[in-house]
């Protein structure tokens, strides 16, 4: 059993980083520093400028806001200075209201609202808002995490100034992780202390089952459980699995106004480690005990290679989230250590690569590759089948393996996100 220290450490760990959100992160982080901002400045801003870096933008251009059936930044922008409340974190408008919607459309036909990409910064995720009315201006700043400030001004006096930290370093007291120490966590902690994790399940069926009330974005979860799709998916745990994560996905990108459990800073990558998790133990009669420790395995999988990949990379979220589904799916299969392993070394072979091109309805499509990719590496992990170590980028250690898929998605994937961005802003819509 691990020492008494480090399991508080994680536990902590996972409480910062399985959090719930309103909406997608990046627009909602956004919002967040508009309203900090505003609440600076006193009064509603007369001019809101914000600066923010190409990932920001990326992941905040083609999303649905919650509940204005609007997609976009200036629509969380103007709502985060209308009624956004810092002490929400990225619950940050859940106070919306038809009024205060009709008022933030208003204000931004006034034009009181000006975004720009921010030059000369090294993080992926950055958000700068200037707020100026009546003479007086406030700035506030978040980087390197989706709620944390960085920088506060007010009318040239300086409250806050983190600035010089370097990008991840407000994480570097973190517990580092790596895969034994995640199964053994999991594993091993007194099942009460790990009761919370629940939560994930309950908020993120929560979105899934709203989904059935409405045509959210593609409708993928509802389409993949119609009859003819149970025709050729068949009514299986395979596709109530699909369904049921692709549902929740299709809600929260279509602008959804209920909160998910997220994890790492994405709402979709919550939804990915645990819906999969979820309904399998559901279905295959799991014990609650083993649904708790299968949820943990996937959700702290998620935050380790999270830890080396950083908040907001090239690559698509839901690669790293479904990593941590499959290894909970396995643990639920009956797997041990072993096979958790071998599942993530399959995972790794298969889906590295899938680039992130922003937060969007068709999400929920890469989010079902990902899961499907999930079980069927969990499945070839239990009949002891493994990609090995002389094919591409797996390693015989699954820690060297990780270090590979996110070595790629850091860093070589750098100049592929600045073409995707490139195309992004450069279409003819």
């Amino acid at each position: 059993m691990l020492e008494e220290d480090i399991r508080k450490q994680i536990i902590a760990l996972i409480n910062r980083e399985v959090v719930p959100a309103v909406g997608c992160t990046e627009p909602m982080c956004v919002s967040l520093c508009v309203a900090r901002a505003t609440e600076l400045l006193g009064c509603r801003p007369e001019k809101i400028t914000a600066s923010l870096s190409a990932n920001i933008l990326k992941n905040a251009m083609g999303v649905g806001i919650p509940g204005t059936g609007m997609i976009g930044l200036p629509i969380a922008i103007a709502l985060g200075a209308i009624i956004g409340k810092s002490e929400y974190q990225l619950e940050v408008l859940k106070d919306l209201t038809p009024e205060t919607l009709a008022e933030g459309k208003q204000y931004i036909d006034a034009e009181h609202i000006s975004i720009q990409l921010k030059s000369g910064i090294t993080e992926k995720l950055y958000v700068e808002i200037t707020c100026e009315a009546d003479g007086h201006k406030a700035t506030a700043t978040i980087a390197t995490a989706h709620t944390h400030f960085v920088y506060l001004e007010k009318d040239g006096e300086v409250l806050l100034d983190e600035r010089h930290h370097k990008a991840g370093e407000a994480e570097n007291n973190d517990i580092r992780l790596n895969m034994r120490l995640v199964y053994d966590f999991a594993m091993t902690t007194p099942e009460d202390d790990l009761r919370f994790i629940l939560k994930t399940r309950d908020y993120n069926f929560r979105i899934a089952e709203e989904s059935k009330k409405h045509n959210y974005g593609h409708c993928l979860g509802k389409t993949i459980d119609r009859p003819l799709s149970h025709g050729i998916f068949g009514n299986s745990i395979f596709s109530h699995i699909i369904s049921k994560t692709a549902s929740a996905c299709d809600a929260r990108m279509g602008g959804a106004m209920i909160p998910v459990m997220s994890n790492s800073g994405s709402g979709n990558q919550g939804i990915c480690a645990t819906n999969p998790v979820a309904v399998y133990a559901e279905e295959n009669e799991n014990t609650e005990e083993e649904l708790i420790r299968a949820l943990t395995l996937s959700h702290l999988t998620a935050i380790y290679i999270k830890q080396n990949l950083g908040k907001l990379s090239a690559l698509c979220g839901c690669v790293v989230a479904s990593i941590g589904s499959s290894c909970g799916i396995t643990y639920l299969m009956g797997g041990d250590y072993n096979h958790i392993c071998w599942s993530v070394k399959n995972m790794i072979a298969n889906i590295t690569g899938m680039i992130c091109d922003g937060a969007k309805p068709s999400c929920a499509l890469k989010i079902s590759s990902g899961v499907s990719t999930a079980l069927l590496s969990a499945l070839l992990s239990m009949e002891g089948k493994c990609v090995s170590s002389v094919e591409g980028i797996i390693d015989n250690d699954v820690d060297r393996s990780i270090r590979n898929l996110t070595s790629i998605g850091a860093e070589a994937m750098n100049r592929t996100d600045e073409m995707v961005l490139d195309i992004m802003t450069h279409k003819s819509c």
